[in-house]
């Protein structure tokens, strides 16, 4: 386990923060796919690797010759998604 944390807080301390992925991913592909956690997890997983990819690549090409950071990308599209994702869950809360 302190290997696992070891090569986490070097990868980290490499690229940097990549906000919302492991929250936007999952609930993206469980609204797409459905609650079975059989295909959920490993689909969240694929998922979120695309998702960096697209991010990564978007962040490379927008401002060129310099480069985006790919957390701050990520979190112009995390922040806005739970943001809709909170109010849809208050309106379906109220409407019991």
């Amino acid at each position: 386990m302190a290997a696992a944390a070891l090569a986490t807080g070097a990868a980290v301390a490499v690229s940097g923060t990549i906000a919302f992925v492991g929250l936007v991913t999952p609930h993206v592909i469980r609204l797409v796919l459905g609650p079975d956690h059989r295909v959920l997890v490993p689909m969240s997983a694929a998922g979120g690797a695309v998702f960096v990819i697209v991010a990564d690549t978007v962040a490379r090409t927008i401002v060129q010759p310099a480069e985006f950071r790919v957390g701050v990308l990520t979190a112009f599209v995390g922040a806005p998604f739970f943001i809709l994702l909170l109010i849809k869950n208050k309106r379906q809360a109220y409407a019991l």
